[in-house]
C-alpha cells in the first residue's frame, strides 16, 4: 500500500512539475489515445437480432440482412465476415446495396460472395456506390454468374419452410430517373401473391413514406451507416447521407404502418469511410419471418 501512494504521489509530482506547454502536449496525447481505443473497440463486427412482430405462424424463416460492405477487410478470406454469417445458420441472405464500392478494388467483395452462395440463396439490390463505379454492368454480370438473385423492379416468390415468401427489389434512385424508379417499385408490388409475406430490397431508407404507398410486410435497407458517428445511448446518427443531422431512419425496426415494417442495417463499411466509426460497431442484422 505504501508503494503504490508513493507511486502515486510520484506521477503526480511530474505531472504538476510540468510546465503548461507539456500538460497541454499530454493532454492532448491522451485525447487522440482515447479515441483511437473508442476507435478500434467500435471497428468490431457484430450480430444484431432484430425482432420482426408481423411475422408469419409456423415454423420460422432465418435471414440475415448485409449492408454497405463497401469491400472493406474482414479477415484471411473474408473468414470473420463468412463466420459470423455461418453461425446464423440462415436461410437467406438479403444484400441491400453498396456490397461493391467504386473507390476500392472490389476483391473483398468477390471473396466473401463466392462464400455466401454457398450457405443460402442470396438476393441483391444495388447502392448508389456500385453506380458511382460505372463498372455496375460488371458487377451484374458478376453476380448471376455466381448465382446471386439481382433485383431491378422484379419479385421472384419461393416456398421455403411450409411459407410462401415474395421477394421484390429496386435499384438504388442513382441509377434511374425518379418516374423510372417508381415504376420499377410499382412492378416488382404487381408481382407478389396475394398469400405471400412480402420483403421489399432497397437501399434507401428515407423514402420510407413511399414505401407506406405499397403492401409491403418488411422492407430492408441500408445507405445511412447510422450516421457514422452515433450518439451513445440513442438510436441516432450524427450525419446521415440524404437524412441530414440526427435522422430518423438509421438503424434497427421501425414501424412504417400498421402491419408494415422496415430494418435499417448500420451496415459493415470500416476502412472505406472518411470517418471512424463511433459508438456505432459495424453489423449483420439476424431476424426471422
Amino acid at each position: 500500500m505504501t508503494i503504490y501512494l508513493e507511486t502515486a504521489c510520484i506521477g503526480n509530482a511530474i505531472i504538476f512539475s510540468m510546465d503548461k506547454k507539456k500538460k497541454r502536449k499530454l493532454f492532448f496525447l491522451g485525447i487522440v489515445a482515447i479515441n483511437l481505443i473508442i476507435a478500434l473497440l467500435f471497428e468490431i463486427p457484430v450480430a444484431e437480432t432484430v425482432d420482426v412482430p408481423n411475422r408469419m405462424p409456423g415454423r420460422s424463416v432465418k435471414c440475415v440482412l448485409i449492408t454497405d460492405l463497401h469491400s472493406c477487410y474482414y479477415g484471411d478470406k473474408q473468414s470473420t465476415l463468412v463466420d459470423m454469417v455461418k453461425e446464423q445458420d440462415p436461410d437467406l441472405i438479403f444484400l441491400c446495396g453498396d456490397i461493391f464500392d467504386d473507390k476500392k478494388d472490389n476483391v473483398n467483395t468477390k471473396i466473401f460472395l463466392n462464400q455466401a452462395v454457398q450457405i443460402c440463396p442470396c438476393y441483391y439490390v444495388s447502392g448508389n456506390h456500385e453506380y458511382w463505379s460505372n463498372e455496375y454492368d460488371s458487377f451484374f454480370a458478376y453476380l448471376n454468374l455466381i448465382g446471386v438473385h439481382s433485383l431491378r423492379g422484379e419479385t421472384e416468390t419461393i416456398l421455403l419452410n411450409g411459407k410462401r415468401i415474395s421477394i421484390s427489389g429496386v435499384d438504388d434512385p442513382s441509377f434511374v430517373s425518379n418516374d423510372e424508379w417508381n415504376e420499377q417499385l410499382l412492378e416488382a408490388s404487381y408481382g407478389v401473391p396475394d398469400d405471400a409475406y412480402s420483403i421489399l430490397l432497397t437501399h434507401r431508407p428515407e423514402l420510407a413514406e413511399v414505401y407506406t404507398a405499397y403492401d409491403f410486410d418488411l422492407i430492408l435497407a441500408g445507405h445511412a451507416h447510422c450516421g457514422q458517428v452515433r450518439i451513445p445511448f440513442l438510436n441516432v446518427g450524427l450525419y446521415t447521407p440524404n437524412q441530414g443531422f440526427f435522422a430518423k431512419y438509421v438503424n434497427g425496426l421501425y414501424e412504417l404502418k400498421e402491419g408494415q415494417y422496415m430494418i435499417v442495417s448500420r451496415g459493415l463499411a470500416r476502412e472505406s469511410t472518411p470517418l471512424p466509426r463511433y459508438f456505432n460497431n459495424p453489423e449483420i442484422v439476424v431476424f426471422e419471418i
